[in-house]
Parts: structure tokens; C-alpha cells; sequence
């Protein structure tokens, strides 16, 4: 199967820990929270774990509504953000967060990519430094 990333987005997405994961909440407004997560080579998803994962705010947004948006970014010095996002539909899944963590609960969010932004993860081409597009 061929990945939706980049070759570079996947270099990134696999050497990164933390995210941002921006849920709907039941009011319809926003809510963004930090998140572990491991990108799963085998379904092309982004799968979302933690300690209390299925009783957190995030797992009954995306139970409710699996629109999702997912961020992951840095800054290299002295000043070079670069990032990641996806948008895509979430699944709120009953087991595997342990394959994140043996820590983490059961419960997981699956998020497939519907579409992919990223920016300055190539450094020597300035063409591709933003790439935008559904997947």
C-alpha cells in the first residue's frame, strides 16, 4: 500500500511524540489538547493513546463527531518552524491504545487523513516547503 505522506512528512511524523489534536465538542466549539501518538504503517491512520484516553473530553468529541484537524510542528533555531497537519475523519476505538504504550488504556482514536499540510521539512528545495493537498 502506498502511504498518502510524503517520504519527508513520514521522516517527520515517525520522529516526532507529541501533537495537537482539535476536536468538536457537543456545543460545536473547538477543543485542542495534547496527545501521544504513533503513525500506523499498516492502515496509513494516525492512532491517538493515553493514560485515560476513553474517559478523556477528546474520545466522546470524536465519538460524537470524527471531524478532526491533528498538528505536529517544532522550531529548528534559530527561528525555522515546520510542521504537519492533518484533517480527516477520527474513530473512537474501544482497544488498541496499548500498541502506543503498555501504560496507556485500551481505548484509541484513529485518524484517517482527508487531507495533509505540511511546511519547511525540506529545507534544500524551497518549491515543496509548503505542500497542500486532499488525500
Amino acid at each position: 500500500m502506498m502511504s498518502k505522506f510524503t517520504d519527508s512528512e513520514l521522516e517527520y511524523v515517525q520522529g516526532q511524540q507529541l501533537g495537537r489534536l482539535a476536536t468538536i465538542n457537543k456545543n460545536g466549539e473547538p477543543q485542542i489538547a495534547p496527545v501521544t501518538f504513533k503513525y500506523n504503517a499498516d492502515l496509513d491512520t494516525i492512532d491517538i493513546g493515553g493514560l485515560h484516553n476513553g474517559e478523556s473530553q477528546k474520545f466522546r468529541n470524536v465519538a460524537r463527531n470524527g471531524l478532526v484537524s491533528f498538528v505536529i510542528d517544532d522550531v529548528l533555531p534559530p527561528f525555522y518552524p515546520r510542521g504537519v497537519e492533518i484533517r480527516g475523519r477520527a474513530e473512537a476505538l474501544a482497544d488498541g491504545g496499548q500498541l502506543i504504550s503498555p501504560q496507556f488504556s485500551p481505548a484509541l482514536i484513529r485518524l484517517t487523513p482527508g487531507r495533509i499540510i505540511s511546511w519547511n521539512l525540506i529545507t534544500d528545495d524551497p518549491a515543496q516547503s509548503h505542500l497542500a493537498r486532499n488525500v
